[in-house]
């Protein structure tokens, strides 16, 4: 199992205009397993805003490959579901998609997007929280 998980990190970071009022922002930690060409773990997007939408916990996987090329030498796409509750005074939930985008470099900085329900985020900064790069296994 230990071999399977060689070269395993942990990356952080926030894709959106971190600092803009009322923007959502994707804020991840993820595993990243680069022998494998998979990401697992989970995204927060919040939102200055009251209701559903001001803080979503999304759990994701996903892949990464390297690009080979440019400026940015890495792509990484993720996908997951969440519960989305109506805003009162509707009663219900249902699950909605989240996925996201990023073309980013070996410090996981870059640009990329995400949409979630109803909302699509494009060519949003992303930036790593912290070079966390240290491997797991």
């Amino acid at each position: 199992m230990t071999d399977l998980l060689a070269g395993a990190y942990l990356a952080k970071g926030t894709i959106g205009n971190v600092g803009t009022p009322g923007a959502p922002i994707a804020s991840f930690s993820l595993v990243v397993v680069p022998s494998q060409n998979s990401v697992s773990g989970t995204v927060v997007i919040t939102q200055a805003i009251s209701g559903p939408d001001g803080n979503i916990v999304v759990p994701v996987t996903g892949k990464i490959y390297a690009t080979g090329f440019g400026q940015f030498t890495q792509v990484v796409s993720l996908q997951g579901q969440y519960v989305h509750s109506f805003p009162p005074p509707a009663i219900g939930a249902f699950l909605a998609d989240f996925d996201a985008h990023l073309a980013i470099d070996g410090a996981w900085n870059g640009t990329g997007g995400f949409s979630y329900y109803q909302h699509n985020i494009e060519n949003a900064p992303v930036k790593a929280v912290a070079n966390l790069q240290a491997e797991l296994a």
